[in-house]
Formats: structure tokens, C-alpha cells, sequence
């Protein structure tokens, strides 16, 4: 009996119920308490790139391969903040796959230089440091200094104990020697995708249309868009680089579908049908645990110490961007859950009861 049949629907539909309930206290109309630039220090609190209104809170589920519930909007575009994020690591398999980037090792000048790797202290910053959150990467990108995001603490991460991880959001901490620290930075993102533009020489819209998005089977009604001031010339071709979220505008907008069936690459192993979008070891490269950071991996939030939503798998792994946006790869029951615009501090009461309407495979 395919896994889908045994599903409580009761209880499928009492999560969808609880998500309704829930909504993120965000506006629908990008009004003054919406989004993450508001929480900077200024002159940073301010947008540099487009936003448009939210749909309501919409979702979809999948298990054993197939979409069992959707609600709300789940074929509306919506802006996914951090969620671009996991879809860069997909970009940096796609370059690695195709020989672009062999050694995630390697120091990023090596293969881009001149966009802000050489010095002292960027010089020794990896492709895998940056992937793992862990590059401590130094500098401004597209304007926005590192700093911003220095001392940033996000839920999903375990409480501060050290002295040097406690401090007020965007105070200048002392930079630690790259790969030995661990932090939430989307200025350090943005310098990545700006890396892979390069290393690609187009632009990534392009490339993810191109290697994920169609061979996923998506619609055409995804964006990625930049910073109004993100334009660089490659080759004598301006394009523009795009950022891996919305922290400051700008970002993939994108619906609830759409992203599930990315998901459902990511859980089939980099597969979809007979064809395998990336490679198996890719997808289990990216789900490996930083060394110094157990709870992430390479762009994506792992579930190993139960410290992401302590009702979910411990093999379960998360996409999640601000607002709150969620897609949640649960190996163990064959499931891909997306939920968009819940109110962050509820995810995890939503995990459960979706949890219990699947059940323990």
C-alpha cells in the first residue's frame, strides 16, 4: 500500500487548521513591521532592492512522492527570504558537477579573484566555509558591510553561552580565523552568490531555470531578483547578482508547489524520475553536519540534535526563511511539508501534528 494511504486525515487536516490559526503577525502589504532589514542598525534598516504583498499562510505536503494536501495560495509567487539560501548550495552542486568547482577546500580567489577574497584575512575563506556559515568573511557586499549581521542569533541555533558569541546585533565582534566560528550572515550569503555569478559567468536565474528549475518540473512563475544596485560586467555582460534572501529586499519569490518539488529532488537524493538533477553524494554533502555547527549544514538547517523543531526527526532537515517560510525534508516517513507565513514560534506545534497525521514509517 503506497505510504500516502495511510495517512490520518483528520489529522492532516487539523495541522492544515492549526497553520490558519497561526498566521505570522507580518502584514500582507510590506507595511513598517514587515521584514528583517527594520532590526538593523541604521543606515542599514532600509530596502535596496523590490518586495511586493504576501499571500496568506499557504502550504503543500507530499509523501511517498505524492502531493496529498495543499491550502491557501500554494501557486502564488511569495517572497522566500533565507529559503534562496539552501537553492545557492544547490548552485554551488550544479558548479561543482560540472567541474567549475572541484575543491570546496580551495580558497575562493583562487578561481574568482579580484571581488574581494584577497587580504590578510579573506584570503584563506573557502568555498566550504561559506557554504557552512562558517567563512567569517570580512568586508562590504554591494554596500552592506559584514557587520550588520555580526552577533546575529537565530531560534533555530542553540542558546549563546561563550563571552565572544553574546553582543548587540551589529556591533563590530572580533573576526575569528575563518572556519573556526559559526554565525548567521546574510552579507557573507550575498558575497557567495556574487562568487558563483562569477564562476558561472551568468546570471544565476539562468543557470537554476536552466539545471534545477525545469528539470524539477516548476512553473514559470518563480523570480530571482537583484539589489537595485547588485549590476557587475562579466566578460563586457552586465548582470545582475542575487542575494540568498531578503534581508534587504529583492530574493526568490516563489510558490508553495514550486518548492515542494524542489524538496522532493532533495529527498529523492537529487533525483526526479529517471533523471538525476544532481548526484546523490551532492545531496548528502549538503545534509552533512558542519564539524563546529552540528545543527547546519551546508545551507540548510539539520535537525540532528533535535534543536530545530524538537517534534520533527532527527533525520528530518529544514529550508527556512523569515516570515516565517518552511520546507521540511523528512526522510524517515518519505514526506516534504512546505508551510509559508506561520508565525515562527509555531512551526514547531505544526511539525507535530503533521507528524501525527503521517505517523512513524
Amino acid at each position: 500500500m503506497p505510504l500516502y494511504m495511510n495517512i490520518d486525515l483528520a489529522k492532516l487536516q487539523a495541522a492544515v487548521d492549526f497553520t490558519v490559526a497561526h498566521e505570522t503577525p507580518w502584514g500582507r502589504d510590506n507595511n513598517d513591521n514587515w521584514g528583517i532589514h527594520n532590526m538593523d542598525p541604521p543606515p542599514w534598516n532600509k530596502l535596496l532592492g523590490p518586495v511586493h504583498p504576501r499571500g496568506p499562510v499557504s502550504g503543500v505536503v507530499r509523501v511517498g512522492g505524492q502531493q496529498v494536501i495543499a491550502w491557501g495560495e500554494p501557486n502564488r509567487a511569495d517572497l522566500t527570504f533565507s529559503i534562496a539560501k539552501t537553492y545557492l548550495a544547490l548552485l554551488a552542486g550544479v558548479a561543482h558537477e560540472r567541474g567549475l568547482l572541484p575543491n570546496l577546500d580551495e580558497p575562493v580567489r583562487v578561481k574568482v579573484p579580484g571581488i574581494g577574497f584577497e587580504g590578510a584575512h579573506n584570503q584563506s575563506v573557502t568555498w566550504l566555509q561559506l557554504l557552512q556559515q562558517t567563512s567569517e568573511w570580512e568586508g562590504a557586499c554591494f554596500g552592506i558591510p559584514d557587520t550588520v549581521d555580526r552577533y546575529r542569533h537565530l531560534q533555530y541555533q542553540p542558546p549563546r553561552t561563550d563571552a565572544k558569541d553574546i553582543g548587540k546585533k551589529g556591533a563590530a565582534r572580533p573576526l575569528q580565523t575563518p572556519g573556526t566560528f559559526w554565525e548567521y550572515n546574510d552579507v557573507r550569503i550575498n558575497q557567495l552568490g556574487l562568487a558563483l555569478l562569477h564562476l558561472f559567468k551568468r546570471p544565476l536565474p539562468e543557470v537554476f531555470k536552466e539545471a534545477i528549475a525545469d528539470p524539477c518540473g516548476l512553473s514559470d512563475g518563480w523570480r530571482w531578483e537583484g539589489y537595485d544596485n547588485s549590476w557587475v560586467e562579466i566578460n563586457g555582460q552586465r548582470m545582475q547578482s542575487v542575494p540568498g534572501g531578503t534581508h534587504w529586499g529583492a530574493g526568490l519569490s516563489i510558490g508553495s508547489v514550486d518548492q515542494s518539488l524542489v524538496g522532493q529532488m532533495m529527498l529523492n537524493e537529487g533525483r526526479v524520475g529517471d533523471q538525476q538533477v544532481l548526484s546523490k553524494a551532492w545531496l548528502q554533502r549538503m545534509t552533512a553536519p558542519c564539524a563546529i555547527a552540528p545543527w547546519y549544514g551546508k545551507l540548510v538547517w539539520l535537525n540532528r540534535l533535535r534543536g530545530v523543531c524538537p517534534s520533527a526527526s532527527p533525520e528530518s532537515y529544514f529550508c527556512i526563511g523569515a516570515g516565517a517560510s518552511v520546507v521540511w525534508i523528512d526522510p524517515g516517513r518519505d514526506m516534504v511539508a512546505v508551510v509559508r507565513w506561520i508565525d515562527g514560534g509555531k512551526i514547531d506545534g505544526f511539525c507535530k501534528l503533521m507528524g501525527e497525521a503521517v505517523g512513524v514509517v
